[in-house]
């Protein structure tokens, strides 16, 4: 194991492997033709309690075919967390410390948490001893809840799948999303970043994460108890600001699903290198109960009362203070209130595909 990694990790609950050399599998080429050292360090950042328990329980399971894939040519390293932003803390480390890849294991929260991981300051992190021209590959191995990130890939709940993803070692440039909150406080994104109902949906719906998926339902019915649409102004790629009257919800993709499944923002490329932005108007409790069909299918776009753009940045906030707080969260955690600014970082991470 390499001992650089190891004393970055050294604070967390870690096991690691070290298996002789095989020529059976070949990681040592990804899409731009560069030969990394024989040997990776794979760090699996894994949150046993996602998905009521079910992540941990499946884990472990899936280290006796995690060894046969991987830990002839990788250091495998496993971390589990214990509490909210760990993961975040563990992903740091260990890129610091020069770990060839960061895999998170489990769902879109976790995934949340790698990522910003990946980022300090505003800046990516780089390896302390082996410079910028290190990169830290990302991966997923989806096992939680909604697992919302892996769907627009169309990728399943497989964990074995994205074992042999990652064993076959390709690479994509990816795009992240940055809020930025009022007072400057940054965040980054992989997925949705949503403003109002939606946003306030997720928030309750964490509240009831032991009933699986269902809390997704949960969470919009509670949401909608004293929901009122709300105007909005909004300002698209540094340009004039404008009103939107009687938004419902405001989302901005850097990938397609949020809620379990829901194909919100349907023509979101996480390497397109822009943000795809879906605002709601004046939507009332029967559309959502006549149209649902169509926001899980991502037909929604063709409705009146649906707008959408491409931007590089958009800011929004209230037209009237006082009328209350809006929602903002981002990869279904809730991050506080209006006013809120999202921008793209193009290709800043490297992604296992």
């Amino acid at each position: 194991m390499s001992a650089v990694v190891a004393a970055a990790l050294a604070n967390h609950s870690v096991f690691s492997l070290r298996a002789g050399e095989s020529d059976t599998l070949d990681l040592s080429f990804d899409r731009t033709g560069i030969t990394p050292r024989s040997r990776r360090d794979f760090v699996f950042v894994v949150n046993p309690r996602g998905a009521n328990g079910r992540t941990g329980r499946e884990w472990k399971k899936l280290l006796p075919y995690l060894r046969r894939s991987l830990g002839e040519q990788c250091n495998i390293h496993e971390s589990f967390t214990s509490g909210p932003s760990q993961a975040m803390d563990i992903t740091r480390e260990a890129i610091r410390g020069g770990a060839d890849a960061v895999i998170a294991v489990g769902g879109d929260g976790t995934l949340h948490e790698v990522v910003n991981g990946f980022f300090w300051a505003g800046k990516p992190i780089c390896a302390l001893e082996r410079g910028s021209i290190h990169a830290t590959t990302l991966g997923l191995i989806p096992l939680g809840t909604g697992s919302d990130f892996a769907r627009t890939y169309g990728w399943k709940n497989d964990p074995h799948q994205a074992i042999e993803r990652i064993a076959k070692g390709f690479r994509s440039k990816i795009d992240i999303g940055l809020m930025t909150l009022s007072g400057g406080e940054q965040h980054y994104f992989i997925n949705v970043a949503d403003i109002h109902l939606s946003a306030k949906a997720g928030y309750y719906a964490s509240k009831y994460k032991s009933f699986g998926n269902f809390c997704y339902v949960l969470g919009a019915l509670r949401a909608f108890i004293g929901h009122h649409n709300q105007d909005l102004k909004i300002k698209v790629n540094g340009q004039d600001w404008e009103v939107y009257n009687k938004v419902t919800a405001l989302c901005t993709g850097n990938a397609k699903f949020f809620g379990g499944g829901m194909k919100i923002v349907p023509t979101a490329d996480p390497c397109s290198g822009s943000l795809e932005v879906v605002i709601l108007q004046d939507f009332k409790w029967y559309d959502f109960v006549f149209k649902l069909y169509k926001l899980y299918n991502g037909s929604h776009l063709s409705e009146k009362s649906v707008y959408s753009t491409s931007v590089k940045s958009i800011e929004v906030a209230m037209v009237e203070e006082g009328n209350g707080d809006i929602y903002v969260q981002c990869d279904g955690e809730h991050l506080g209130f209006l006013p809120v600014k999202c921008s793209i970082l193009p290709s800043v991470i490297d992604f296992f595909v």
